[in-house]
Parts: C-alpha cells; sequence; structure tokens
C-alpha cells in the first residue's frame, strides 16, 4: 500500500517510470521502489514539485554534506535534490558511473543493490532468520498530525508507537538489536518491545501485541496483518474500513490525504502514562502556568510595569497544554473606535450550551466587558434566558461601585439580547443598545475575542489535571480573573488598574489544578492535622477553592500549601475537556410532518400504551428565546440533568452513588444469571448495550434512589432471527380506576407490591448475545460477549417475556385473566375476592380478605424478587388520597403539576379558576406570519406543554379535556393566541376552520369519573342533531365495554341493568332508538349506527337530561365559571384538602 501511495502521488513527469515500473512486474516493495527513484530523478525535468516529505523524527543528524539537505527550521525533512539534467531517459540497467556514490558505504563506483557490505549484512540477517538489516518503514509527514491519530497500515509486519505505556513491563532492547529504516535511508532505533493498550471510539480497548518502541518517529502505526493474524476481519463499505472481532465493532479507518488513519480518544484509565517534562521548572514557565498560561508578552509586560516580581526572562519550550488547548482563526480587520471612559461602552456575549455540564449544571456563561479597560465580569448559567437577569446583576454592581452609568451595549443578534423586555430595560435606562448587522458577528469581536480566549484558556489548564470535565466552570472563573490582571494590546495598564485606580496584586495567585495541603477540620488530636487537596479556584481576594476529592466537595480555606512544582512535573495528561458549542438546528414550520388537522385526541384510553418505558426528551431549541417575553422567557424545559452515558457518569459530581447504582444492578444480573460468557458463534453477531441512569423521586419529588439500568441496544435486532413477537400489554388507567372506585365502595384492601428487576425474569427462547456493559468488562475474557438466558431491558421481546412468565405464575395460584383487560386478573373463592393489576412491574393488589392476600404477597415473593409497599399510596405517578370512614378514595398529581409548572417555570403565576374562558376562539389566521413572530413561537415548547398536559388529563384532570383538545390541533403551528391558551390551562391546571363538530363524554362511577374523552368530530356533520348522534355513538362503544369489563369482575350486581347514557338533544336520541333507517340519516356512516345495536340488545339506556345538567358539556364547549364549577364537583372533581 504504501509503494502505491507513493507511486499514485508522482507528479506527470514520472508517467514514464510509473509505467515501466508497473509493466516490467517488478515486485513492489518501498525499498525496491526508493533505490529505482533515487536512480530515476537525474532523468527528470528540474522543474519537478516536491509533493512528499518522507523523514524520520531526527534520530540522528543528516549529513549537511549531503546534496538536497535543507538546513532551515527545527527537525526538517531532507529531500530529494533538484535533478541535473532536463532530458527524460529510460531506465536501464548500464554499470553505474564511476562518479556514482553508494547509499550504503558512501563509496564511489558501484550502487547499493551490489554494494559489499550490503551484501554482506544481507548473509548475516539470512542466516539468522531476521531478513533484510532491519524493518523498512515510509512515514509520509501530512500537514497536521492529531496525536489522536493512528496510521492504518497494511504494507507494515509490525506494531510501531512512539509512547511508552507502562516502561517497567516492556522488554528493553539495545540500539543495534533492531533498527527502522525510514524514507530518507536514515536507521530509526528500535528501544522496547511489549503490548499497547489504545481505546477505541466504540469503547472497547485494542491490545496491540508485539508493539516497538520507537520514540524517533513521528507517527504511531497499527499493522493491518498483525491485526489479521488475531482474528480480525476487516469491511470496506467504499468510504472507510471498518474493523471487527468476533462480529464486534472495535473501529473505523477513514482515508485522510491518502492515508487511513484510526481516530482514538485519549486514554484516561490505568494504561495511558503521559510524556514528562524536564522537572528543572524555569521561573517563567511557572507563572506561566499560575497565569493560566498567558503568552510569553504578556509576562514581560507584567514585569516591565513591575505588577510581577519575577524578573526571569528564561525561555522555555512549548507548553504542551496549550498546542492541546489553544487554536488560532485568522483575526477580522475591521477597527472601531474606542470608548473614552468606564462604562461608555459595553460589549456582550453568550458561549454555550456545552456538552459537559458543569458541577453545577451550568452549560452556558455570559460575559461582560468594558471596552475602555478591557475590563470583564463572567456570569455561568444554566440557561440562556438568564442572560437578562445577569446583566441586571451586572448593571447594579458596577453602576453602584464606579458612580456611573452604562452608556451602551453592543451585542450579537443573539435572541437574548432581542427581546422586548431587554430592550425596554435598555430604553428605560438611557442605555443604547448595538446589536450588530445580521451575518457579521465578528463586529462584536471583542467579546468573542475575550471568550475564545477564555476557553482555551480553560481547556490548557484542564489538560494538566485529572479533574473531572465538571470543573471546567471553575477554570473558567480562575481564568476571567486572571485575565483582569493582565495586559492586553490595547490598553497600556491592566483592565484591574484601570477599573479600581491600583496595580494588582500577583503574589496570591498558583497554578490551577495542583496538589495542596489544607488543615483538617477535625477535633481529634490523633488525625493527621493535614489533608491534601486539590486547588480549583479563588474565593474573592481572601481565600481559596479546595477540591476533596474522597469526600467528593468543595472547601474555602484561607491558605494551603501548594506542591505546584510536582505537579507541573508530571506533565501534561490527556484530559481533554469538550467545551465545543453545541449547534442547535432549527426547525421551520415547513419542516414539521404533522399536518394542522391533527390533534391529539383526549382521550384517557390513549394511555393503553406503556408510559413509562419512554425515557426521551424533547427540548424546544432556545436560540431565539430573548423574542420572548418576561413570563415566556423562562419556559424551556429543564432536563433532569442525569448522565447520558458511563463516561458522564463516572465524571459526574455523584459518580460514587451512580457507581453503586452500577454494581447493585450488575449484582442483580449476577444473582438471576441473566448470561454466559461465551466465543461469539460464526455467522452470529452480538447486539450493543447501554447504561441508563435515574433519579427516582417520591410523590414530593424528592430524590430517595439513584437507579443505574442496564440495556441492550434493541434496535439492532432482526426479527425473525432475534426475535419474533413483541406485543406485550399494559393495563389501562380507566381500568385501575374503576377497580379503585368499587374497592373504595366495599372497602377493599388496596396493597401495592413491586417487581425487582422484572424484565429479567422473563425466558428467552431464541439465542441472543450481548456485548460485555461498558466498565464492567471482563478482563479474563475481554473478547468474549454475552448470551443472553433472561430477557435483559431493552430487547424488542423483553417485555412480552416478562408478561408470559407473570401471566403463568399468577395462573398457578388461581387466578384468572380478565377477557377484556389481560392485566386484570381475579380470584374468588365464596365470599372472598381478590384482584390484581399489573402495570409493567407495578402490582396493585386489591380484596376483602387479609389473609388472602397476604398469601398473594408470599406466592409473588416466592416467585420473584418482590418489594412489599403497604398500601397503596402512590402508583404511576399518581397519589392515591383515602377516608375509610367515609369510603371516600380520591386520586391527585399535585407532585406532578407542581414540577410540571417549575418546569415551564410558572409556578409562581396566578392561579386560574377556568381553564378556557366562554367566547375563546382559536383558528389557524392566529399562527405566526411574519418571520419574527416564527422565530418567537419557535423557541416556545408548545407541544411539550401539550405533551405534559395530558398526561394528567389522562389519569386525573377530565376537567382539562376539552381545553386541551382545542389546544393541541394547532401543534404544527401555534401562535401567541394558542400560547396563552396553553398557559391558561398550565395556571388552572368549536373549530373555526373547518365544520366539524366536537364530541365528549364522561363517565362517573361511585361518584368518581372513571372514563372521559374530548376530541374533534373527524367527519361533518349537517346539523346539531346529527352531531350529538355522533357523540352517542362514540359513548355508547365506551359504555359497552364498561359493563362487559366490570361484569367479568362480579362484585357490581347492578352492572348487569343497562347503563343510562344522558344526552341534551331530543332527536339524537330518537335517531339512536329507531332501528330503521332515516332519510335524515342516510348519508351517515354505519360505524356510527351501532349504537342502535348496543341500545336493542340491552346494554345501554339513552335517556333526556336537560341542557345545563349535562355533566358532558365540559368537555364540549367553553362555559362560564358557575357553570363549570358545578359541573366539575358533579362528576367528582374536588379540592383533597376539602374532602381528606
Amino acid at each position: 500500500m504504501a509503494a502505491d501511495f507513493i507511486l499514485n502521488s508522482l507528479p506527470k513527469s514520472y508517467d514514464q517510470f510509473v509505467m515501466n515500473f508497473n509493466m516490467n512486474a517488478w515486485e513492489k516493495t518501498v525499498p525496491e521502489l526508493h533505490g529505482m527513484l533515487k536512480t530515476a530523478e537525474m532523468n527528470v525535468p528540474s522543474k519537478v514539485n516536491q509533493v512528499l516529505t518522507i523523514r524520520s523524527a531526527g534520530v540522528r543528524k543528516p549529513n549537511p554534506k549531503k546534496r538536497g539537505y535543507n538546513s532551515k527550521g527545527k527537525n526538517k525533512a531532507i529531500v530529494a535534490a533538484k535533478p541535473a539534467t532536463n532530458k527524460a531517459k529510460a531506465i536501464t540497467k548500464a554499470p553505474p558511473p564511476e562518479e556514482r556514490q553508494c547509499f550504503e558505504c558512501n563509496k564511489m563506483g558501484h550502487w547499493r543493490r551490489n554494494c559489499p557490505e550490503y551484501l554482506a549484512k544481507l548473509r548475516m540477517n539470512k542466516a539468522n532468520g531476521a531478513g533484510p538489516s532491519g524493518i523498512s518503514i515510509y512515514v509520509i509527514e501530512l500537514f497536521t498530525v492529531s496525536s489522536n491519530t493512528w496510521v492504518f497500515d497494511t504494507g507494515c509486519g509490525y506494531h510501531i508507537i512512539n509512547v511508552l505505556q507502562e516502561p517497567e513491563k516492556w522488554k528493553k532492547l539495545k540500539q543495534s538489536d533492531m533498527e527502522l529504516i525510514v524514507g530518507d535511508g536514515k536507521r530509526v532505533p528500535v528501544l522496547a518491545t511489549g503490548t499497547y493498550y489504545l481505546s477505541c471510539p466504540s469503547g472497547l480497548v485494542l491490545m496491540l501485541n508485539n508493539c516497538l518502541y520507537a520514540p524517533g518517529l513521528t507517527r504511531n502505526i497499527i499493522s493491518v496483518s498483525l491485526l489479521f493474524e488475531q482474528g480480525f476481519k476487516y469491511v470496506f463499505n467504499g468510504i472507510a474500513i471498518s474493523a471487527f472481532l468476533n462480529d464486534v465493532f472495535y473501529f473505523e479507518a477513514k482515508p485522510r490525504n491518502g492515508i487511513y488513519e484510526i481516530d482514538v480518544q485519549p486514554n484516561n484509565n490505568v494504561y495511558n502514562l503521559s510524556k514528562r517534562i524536564k522537572s528543572g521548572i524555569n521561573d517563567t514557565f511557572l507563572w506561566h502556568c499560575r497565569l493560566g498560561h498567558i503568552s510569553k508578552s504578556r509576562i514581560k509586560r507584567l514585569q516591565s510595569e513591575g505588577i510581577l516580581e519575577s524578573t526571569g526572562h528564561d525561555s522555555f519550550d512549548d507548553c504542551e497544554s496549550c498546542l492541546a488547548g489553544k487554536l488560532t482563526k485568522d483575526p477580522f480587520t475591521h477597527v472601531g473606535e474606542r470608548a473614552k471612559d468606564l462604562l461608555a461602552l459595553i460589549h456582550t456575549d453568550v458561549c454555550g450550551p456545552f456538552r459537559t455540564m458543569s458541577r453545577n449544571h451550568e452549560r452556558y456563561f455570559v460575559s461582560f466587558i468594558d471596552d475602555y479597560s478591557r475590563y470583564a465580569y463572567v456570569y455561568l448559567m444554566k440557561h440562556k434566558h438568564e442572560t437578562f437577569e445577569k446583566f441586571k446583576e451586572f448593571q447594579n454592581e458596577v453602576e453602584n461601585q464606579l458612580g456611573k452609568t452604562i452608556k451602551a451595549l453592543r451585542s450579537d443578534r443573539g435572541g437574548e439580547y432581542l427581546s422586548l423586555e431587554f430592550i425596554n430595560h435598555l430604553k428605560e435606562h438611557g442605555i443604547i443598545s448595538q446589536p450588530t448587522p445580521p451575518g457579521t458577528p465578528q463586529l462584536n469581536g471583542v467579546s468573542e475575542r475575550r471568550n475564545r480566549t477564555l476557553l482555551d484558556m480553560v481547556r490548557s489548564m484542564m489538560c494538566r489535571t485529572n479533574l473531572p470535565h465538571s470543573f471546567w466552570s471553575f477554570a473558567l472563573m480562575t481564568a476571567a480573573r486572571i485575565v483582569n490582571l493582565a495586559p492586553t494590546k490595547k490598553v497600556n495598564k491592566t483592565p484591574y488598574e484601570i477599573w479600581f485606580g491600583t496595580k494588582p496584586n500577583l503574589s496570591y495567585l498558583r497554578v490551577w489544578g495542583c496538589n495542596a495541603y489544607v488543615t483538617r477540620d477535625s477535633n481529634d488530636k490523633l488525625d493527621p492535622r493535614g489533608e491534601k487537596v486539590v486547588f480549583v479556584g479563588y474565593h474573592n481576594k481572601s481565600g481559596y477553592y479546595f477540591y476533596h476529592p474522597d469526600a467528593n466537595l468543595i472547601s474555602i480555606k484561607r491558605k494551603g500549601h501548594f506542591l505546584e512544582k510536582e505537579f507541573l512535573d508530571q506533565g501534561t495528561g490527556s484530559n481533554i475537556v469538550d467545551l465545543e458549542e453545541i449547534r442547535e438546528p432549527q426547525t421551520t414550520a415547513d419542516e414539521v410532518g404533522m399536518s394542522d388537522q391533527q390533534e391529539v385526541v383526549a382521550n384517557e384510553s390513549d394511555l393503553n400504551t406503556s408510559i413509562r418505558r419512554s425515557s426521551r426528551t424533547r427540548n424546544a431549541p432556545d436560540r431565539y428565546l430573548g423574542h420572548l417575553d418576561g413570563s415566556e422567557v423562562l419556559l424551556v424545559a429543564e432536563p433532569d440533568n442525569e448522565p447520558t452515558n458511563y463516561k458522564t457518569a463516572i465524571s459526574d459530581p455523584e459518580s460514587a452513588k451512580w457507581l453503586d447504582a452500577m454494581n447493585s444492578e450488575m449484582q442483580s444480573m449476577c444473582d438471576n444469571q441473566v448470561w454466559d460468557l461465551v466465543e461469539l458463534p460464526p455467522g452470529s453477531r452480538a447486539v450493543g448495550s447501554k447504561w441508563i441512569f435515574k433519579r427516582k423521586t417520591d410523590m414530593h419529588g424528592n430524590v430517595h434512589t439513584y437507579k443505574a439500568r442496564l440495556v441492550a441496544k434493541g434496535f439492532t435486532q432482526t426479527q425473525g432471527v432475534d426475535y419474533d413477537e413483541t406485543f406485550s400489554p399494559v393495563a389501562m388507567i380507566k381500568s385501575i380506576r374503576i377497580l379503585l372506585a368499587i374497592a373504595a365502595y366495599y372497602d377493599y384492601e388496596i396493597w401495592q407490591m413491586d417487581v425487582k428487576t422484572a424484565f429479567l425474569n422473563g425466558h428467552l427462547s431464541e439465542d441472543v448475545y450481548m456485548v460485555q456493559p461498558e466498565g464492567f468488562v471482563d478482563p479474563k475474557y475481554p473478547n468474549k460477549v454475552c448470551k443472553l438466558n433472561k430477557s435483559i431491558y431493552g430487547l424488542k421481546q423483553a417485555s412480552r417475556c416478562w408478561n408470559l412468565r407473570f401471566d403463568q405464575k399468577i395462573k398457578e395460584f388461581g387466578f384468572i385473566k380478565n377477557e377484556d383487560k389481560p392485566c386484570v386478573y381475579r380470584k374468588a373463592s365464596g365470599r372472598t375476592i381478590s384482584f390484581l393489576i399489573l402495570y409493567v412491574d407495578d402490582i396493585l393488589i386489591i380484596g376483602n380478605n387479609i389473609p388472602m392476600l397476604n398469601e398473594v404477597k408470599h406466592w409473588l415473593g416466592n416467585c420473584f424478587a418482590m418489594k412489599d409497599l403497604g398500601e397503596a399510596a402512590y402508583i404511576l405517578g399518581i397519589k392515591i388520597h383515602r377516608d375509610r370512614s367515609k369510603r371516600l378514595l380520591g386520586m391527585s398529581q399535585s407532585a406532578y403539576i407542581d414540577k410540571m409548572m417549575t418546569r415551564f417555570n410558572m409556578e409562581n403565576s396566578k392561579k386560574g379558576t377556568i381553564p378556557m374562558t366562554k367566547g375563546t376562539v382559536l383558528n389557524k389566521s392566529q399562527s405566526p406570519s411574519t418571520d419574527i413572530e416564527i422565530r418567537r413561537m419557535q423557541a416556545i415548547p408548545y407541544a411539550s406543554a401539550i405533551g405534559s398536559i395530558m398526561y394528567a388529563m389522562l389519569c386525573t384532570r377530565p376537567d382539562v379535556s376539552y381545553a386541551l383538545s382545542m389546544t393541541s390541533r394547532f401543534q404544527q403551528s401555534p401562535g401567541i393566541a394558542h400560547w396563552t391558551a396553553v398557559k391558561n390551562i398550565l395556571n388552572f391546571q368549536t373549530d373555526r376552520d373547518d365544520s366539524r363538530s366536537q364530541s365528549g363524554f364522561v363517565f362517573t362511577l361511585n361518584g368518581g369519573a372513571v372514563s372521559w374523552k374530548s376530541s374533534k368530530q373527524s367527519v361533518v356533520a349537517d346539523s346539531t342533531t346529527e352531531s350529538e348522534y355522533i357523540a352517542a355513538s362514540d359513548a355508547a362503544k365506551e359504555a359497552a365495554w364498561i359493563k362487559k369489563f366490570i361484569a367479568d369482575l362480579d362484585v357490581v350486581p347492578s352492572i348487569r341493568k343497562p347503563i343510562e347514557i344522558f344526552c341534551d338533544n331530543t332527536g339524537a336520541i330518537a335517531q339512536a332508538k329507531e332501528p330503521r333507517s332515516h332519510h335524515k340519516s342516510r348519508h351517515i356512516l354505519r360505524k356510527f349506527h351501532y349504537i342502535r345495536e348496543i341500545v336493542e340488545r340491552g346494554d345501554i339506556i339513552i335517556s333526556k337530561v336537560d341542557t345545563d345538567q349535562n355533566l358532558a358539556d365540559p368537555f364540549t364547549k367553553p362555559m362560564t365559571q358557575d357553570k363549570y364549577d358545578q359541573h366539575r364537583s358533579a362528576i367528582g372533581l374536588r379540592l383533597a384538602s376539602d374532602m381528606f
């Protein structure tokens, strides 16, 4: 491959040579090609452009007398000399001229291939079984080489590295034992052989056996042939080469400038050893680190101005932390007029969001820089919308301290600066807003450059530490302090001196991230007085922030003993913190694949799909948050901040708790014998695995458990191979409400249990293989995979396997499954009766005999690992209130609703009295039409709010069904009027674009609502009678199901009688009772006439009710306050404080 690369890169003047080389069937080896090119270059015209630089890393000094040596610059390559003739000649094997010099012995009159010394070496190596004198390797040096890339070479028979891991475990060699021959003919010694552990992007560790350590090379090389001998297989997809071992993906090699390279991440585990710098640290380098890696010129200015007492001007080599953490871009050449006084002009910019969250969950920061002094304030933020509050905080402080007022504010056109609230505030205080023109953020260059400088410093500071990445916020605030103390090109004094009128004191500065000893807070005289900590920042001017790794906490101490030089002796590590901003794509209305006609049907029966299984959160983009008013700007949903993968969990501030949770999960896997480690059979493939993390809360929203769940990546399974069927039933919430209503009426016991790791109880009938979980790979068998015996979470068939196993066991105890709801079971013996409801892994046990219920619990405990939760108090996020003396039972979601209000930052909003006021009109004409309105609405989490309200409506809040049904129709393009209506629903807790009416019904049992619906009808009704008839048909079908379900429970004798449905339209009642077709109803779809069959068989009776007494009215139209309160009370919706 190396020979092909060289041939393909030759210029056109070498075409004749390339053709001859290929046609004469010479062996395409690099040494042969190298020798022939040396001969051919003399016959190439002089205008040849040298396109390749083939070199070593300067192991031995080249001979300056050799032709073509370039002496300029450090570590320059030896390039081919210009040809001496302009006329191309055919390549022949003529005898060498007398003046020809041998490249082996440097004598004249013969070529290297005929050199006696060279032939003697070949014979000697052949006798020793070693082949040629050394290993030939050509390193093609490109313009930019990442330290995290490895060359994937088909022409190299060895793995070659230039960095050692655990040197004591490597076999050392003498320089004469083994050598590498590089492209310029020089020999690079191999100093050691051993095993190298390389962390792949896939999360797996690649073990490279028999590596050669050659520090003189500039590139690391992985041998394709050696990995092939280990069993690796390669797949070429036309763009890249993927490497698999036992069908497990390890890495991908991509072409870059003609060479296939592997991008790997720096390894932070025990195998990673950084290069050491010299222990003799000069004073200049020490202050360079203390000052957050500022430039040498700024250090000299501090010395010349007498601020820095150090007088040393010693130079130092390139700082590896700066090389790893800083990037450069071409500056924008615009030069603006400088301000003449403090606060005359303030520059500001928001930076973020960052993928890495700080210890306090911040993802953004905002800077405010005074143009005259360049003094800056930096504030950390969790969300962009905090920018306005931070500006007011900044304004109050600086104006109070300086006795001056801010005159102008310059920013980019980020939405956070263009909200009406922000603009009105600036106008009220006489501050001129100077937003940059569209598309020219460079005109806000002062703040853009300052933020870049801060991030460069943070990366450089973090490079030298092993601190979790969440400490970037401490590094940032330290960097912000240091920049204010250092001079800039634009001002003669330091920003601090101009701002405060006095020179800064630098004596307290220390190298960020170094270890230190501080006094221990202990009263025990026998305890050590000192404690080893890590210095992470400055607390005002009187103390330091120290990190205690063992306790995972931050303390403030007035002083400490800093181990700076020991810290700098360790050199630069590979702790590269990811502080790249997340670019959030904007979704326009045209890109959303939803029609205005689509709506969320407010029918609680939709809850039949599993609510608990979806952990995906959808957050609205916040690019245009600044366009919102004061109440809307805080509405972006706040994430739960759980770790998203294994790496973020172990670097999380609460990593100890997450590790305990993972260990507990792995112990559960072991106890349940979930898998066996096996070799992956040929032709099979293993699915991936992933860690899911969750903080579980109680009914009040307090965290009580840290949960780590190991799941399989079931989305990679193939139907018919890895699974056959996936359907698994769950109990509908209305089934639970009906049974709870019956339990309240008869005063039954209601107990609750939870199945621990429920899915692990299901048995698999297919052979499924999974890769070992990250962080828990068996070191003895790293290449083996897990053959699953149980239905681990994440598999397509996992839920079904668990449900089948539970169904089998509960039937063995005598329970009978309900025909209409498979997850509802009944067991009766004489007057003793018990019910069991299964919702995934939550179980409700209801019955009238305590010994019988105890037997059920005992049976379940013997079959599965169970958690007894006692009397039911909190299930599916619903709190159960009960007063057995009054036989009252209530269900509320106060904690969920409070969390929802906090999520949208409306917890302090004025409480509403009605979800939708009478006369409210919503239609398409209220959708945004201008670009400003569209951008404003894109930042509002409209669909997220609809979904949040829906869960409450489905479970316990039928009173918002109509309002939710109306507002859900405009999710594609909501306007301000639509959003106001949603906020009205949040505060509380007939579509004019077409002629479709609204259907609605509610069923009550024992005085409380158990089933309800509110939705737009799917057809256009010609009259009010037809609309009421269609609504009655929907209600009739629901009544038929409720009657059958309760009848199967066999505890409500009155259910044998017809269910009475009340309707306030006489014509609709007549049509429902009329078995024959009428000319006024011939056009109605046949499915709506099903009501006649239900009436005829006696399941329901339709009766007339006065319009003012129709309890379904809140589900079909807005109402006045008095009528709404009356109807809401009639269906059993009351304040819990008034009842319990």
